[in-house]
C-alpha cells in the first residue's frame, strides 16, 4: 500500500483498526457506542426536567421579584440585570444540588434578588453623581384597573408607597433603610424575615425600619386621593399647561409647589435642578408649552399607579408627566416631568403599552 494510501485513513478507521486489533470486531465497538448513549439518555433527561422545573418555578416568582427590585432601585434596565443576576444565581444552585429541595422557593429568590440589587445599589450611586440635572425614577406604566386587583404584586404597584413622589422621598434613605421599608412596608414581610434576607439581627431591622419610617413620613405624610379625582386633576392640568391658560395653572398649583425635569443632559429645555414657587412653576411650564411639537398627542395612562400624562411626538414617547396632590386633592404640589429619552424607551402609543 502507498504512503497517500495511508493517509486515506481517518480517525475513526484508526480507532476501529486499533480497537479491531485487540480482538474487538467494529461491529462491537458500535454496540458498546450505542449501550454508552443508552446510559446517559436517563441522566440527560433528568438534567432536563431539574432545569424545566427551576426555570417554571423563577417564571412564577418573576413579576414579585421585579416589582421589589425595582422598588429598590428605581430604574427598570437596572432591574431586569439584578433579575437575570438572580436567574443566574438560582439556576447554578439548582444544577448544582438537583436533589436538595429548597423548602420555601420564594424566600430564597427574594433573598438572593434582595442581596443583587443591594450590591448593584453602589454602582448606581456612582453612576447618578455624575447625572446631569434632576434624576427621578424610570416611568413605570401601569394599567387602569389595578386598584381592584387583589395581586400582591399589582397591588404593590399602585399603593402611595411606590407611587413616583414616594420613589422620590426612598431616594433619600439609605439602601438598607430602604429594602427594610419596602419589604416591611410595601410587602408585608416582618421584621425576623427581613432579618433573615439581610442577614442582620431582628433588633437591628427593626432599628431601620423605626428611622426610615420617621423619615419618609416627615417627607410624606400618608393620605388617600380617589383614583378618579386624579384622573380629573391630570386631565385639567394637561389642558390648561398646553393650552397656556395661567389663571386656570395659578389656581391649580399649591403655592409650594416643585417642578422637578429629568432629561439626564439630553434635552434642552429641561431644567438643571428643582424649581419651587407657583410662580416660577407657572412660567417654566409656559415656556415649554411655547417649544413643545406642534404634533404632541396626549395620553393618559397610570405611571407608578398614578393617574398622569404621556405625551408622544408622532409615534415617539416626548415626557412623561406625573402629578402629586395635596391632601385635599384639589392642588398640584409637585410636577415630576421625565423626558430622558433613555427613560422613554419603553414606551409605546399604544393603549396601556409598555414594553
Amino acid at each position: 500500500m502507498s504512503d497517500s494510501a495511508e493517509e486515506d485513513f481517518t480517525g475513526e478507521d484508526l480507532t476501529r483498526r486499533d480497537l479491531v486489533g485487540e480482538g474487538l470486531t467494529g461491529e462491537d465497538v458500535t454496540q458498546d457506542r450505542r449501550a454508552g448513549e443508552a446510559g446517559r439518555l436517563p441522566e440527560r433527561a433528568a438534567a432536563d426536567d431539574v432545569v424545566e422545573a427551576s426555570t417554571e418555578v423563577f417564571v412564577g416568582h418573576r413579576e414579585l421579584l421585579f416589582s421589589l427590585v425595582y422598588n429598590l432601585l428605581g430604574s427598570v434596565a437596572d432591574t431586569e440585570d439584578v433579575l437575570q443576576e438572580t436567574w443566574l444565581s438560582w439556576s447554578g444552585r439548582k444544577s448544582r444540588s438537583p436533589r436538595q429541595e429548597i423548602e420555601n422557593p420564594r424566600a430564597y429568590l427574594v433573598r438572593i434578588a434582595v442581596n443583587h440589587a443591594l450590591a448593584r445599589k453602589d454602582a448606581i450611586t456612582r453612576r447618578r453623581e455624575t447625572y446631569v440635572g434632576p434624576w427621578l425614577p424610570e416611568p413605570l406604566i401601569t394599567k387602569a384597573g389595578q386598584e381592584r386587583t387583589p395581586d400582591v404584586v399589582e397591588q404593590a404597584l399602585r399603593t402611595e408607597s411606590v407611587s413616583m413622589a414616594m420613589m422620590v422621598v426612598l431616594e433619600t434613605l439609605t439602601p438598607l433603610e430602604r429594602a427594610v421599608f419596602v419589604l416591611h412596608e410595601v410587602f408585608g414581610y416582618a421584621h425576623t424575615e427581613i432579618a433573615g434576607i439581610l442577614e442582620r439581627s431582628p433588633s437591628a431591622v427593626r432599628q431601620l425600619a423605626h428611622r426610615a419610617r420617621a423619615h419618609v413620613q416627615a417627607r410624606r405624610p400618608r393620605y388617600e386621593t380617589t383614583p378618579q379625582v386624579r384622573q380629573e386633576v391630570a386631565e385639567r392640568f394637561v389642558a390648561a399647561a398646553l393650552g397656556g391658560d395661567l389663571d386656570a395653572l395659578m389656581q391649580m398649583l399649591a403655592p409650594e409647589v416643585t417642578m422637578w425635569t429629568d432629561g439626564g443632559g439630553k434635552v434642552r429645555t429641561a431644567g438643571l435642578r428643582p424649581v419651587s414657587g407657583r410662580d416660577k412653576v407657572c412660567r417654566m411650564l409656559a415656556g415649554y408649552a411655547e417649544r413643545a411639537p406642534k404634533d404632541i398627542d396626549v395620553h393618559y395612562r397610570h405611571v407608578n399607579g398614578d393617574a398622569s400624562a404621556v405625551v408622544f411626538s408622532g409615534e415617539s414617547p416626548y415626557a412623561v408627566i406625573v402629578m402629586d396632590l395635596t391632601p385635599g386633592g384639589d392642588q398640584v404640589r409637585g410636577i415630576y416631568a421625565v423626558t430622558n429619552p433613555d427613560k422613554l424607551a419603553r414606551i409605546r402609543s399604544g393603549p396601556d403599552e409598555e414594553e
